[in-house]
């Protein structure tokens, strides 16, 4: 794996030297933009809007559009605005993970200890495993504060999952939401037994993109010339939900049988 940034996780008075990794990969398969006549490959140019003409990468720089003007930045621009964070992953408080709500998560990333770094970061994670705590920090990476949290995984390495600003959080007052009102209470109990029904220790590793692994399988029976029209399925009609209750039933009666083949 090739480290996307080298520094230091900041630790009260302690710096432990890091590098930090991408821990997750995409499963979607790499599909290129071909022209229909030929099946030759699209290439994207970068083109100046004015001339029309393709721009090198060394004459491309970055800038702020300001009052109908381009305020261009160089690098030492953005150096200069968070000198310590372009170095320095400073851990600013610790907290209890499960009090972090999932939609503030984002990438996931690997912390490795550089050299000299290693009985720091053992005590850094046994500390958080210890305390069932959780550090939270911020750091510049490719030009832009990411904000995270600092935790071990699988009891041996430490993860800095980056998370999402709050203001990035979008507003859903304007969205049309249920009422208030209270379930009724024996539908509500039924749906409890159903969740009851199919609750499960997680294992992430039940679920596969099947998606894409099927798309492959066409992929393959066309490179060996074979037909692959299948007839569409037409989605169900949905029409107004008149009664719950046997909704439910039903669904309670059905689990079993699928819960056996999800999972078994």
């Amino acid at each position: 794996m090739r480290a996307i940034w080298n520094g230091a996780i900041g630790f009260g008075l302690v710096n432990i030297p890091i590098k930090i990794y991408s821990a997750v990969e995409t499963s979607k398969l790499d599909l290129d933009m071909l022209d229909k006549t030929d099946l030759s490959n699209i290439r994207l140019k970068r083109v100046n809007e004015k001339t029309g003409k393709e721009v090198k990468w060394e004459n491309i720089v970055k800038g702020f559009l300001k009052e109908d003007q381009y305020i261009v930045l160089e690098e030492e621009d953005f150096e200069a605005a968070m000198p310590e964070k372009n170095k320095i992953l400073s851990i600013d408080q610790f907290v209890n993970e499960i009090e972090i709500d999932s939609i503030y998560f984002e990438v996931p990333y690997y912390i490795e200890p550089q050299k000299n770094g290693e009985n720091a970061y053992r005590l850094l994670l046994s500390a958080l495993e210890d305390t069932h705590m959780a550090g939270i920090g911020t750091f510049v990476l490719r030009d832009q504060e990411v904000l995270g949290v600092i935790r071990p995984f699988n009891n041996e390495i430490l993860v800095f999952n980056r998370l999402r600003f709050h203001e990035e959080i979008r507003d859903y007052s304007d969205l049309k939401l249920p009422s208030q009102k209270a379930p009724k209470p024996a539908e509500l109990k039924m749906a409890k037994s159903l969740i009851n029904q199919l609750s499960q220790e997680f294992d992430p590793t039940v679920y596969q993109d099947t998606y894409s692994a099927a798309l492959l399988k066409i992929i393959d029976k066309k490179a060996r010339g074979k037909n692959t029209r299948t007839k569409r399925s037409v989605p169900e009609k949905r029409g107004k939900v008149i009664d719950l209750m046997a909704q439910l039933r039903a669904s309670l009666q059905g689990t079993s049988s699928k819960k056996a083949a999800v999972w078994h």
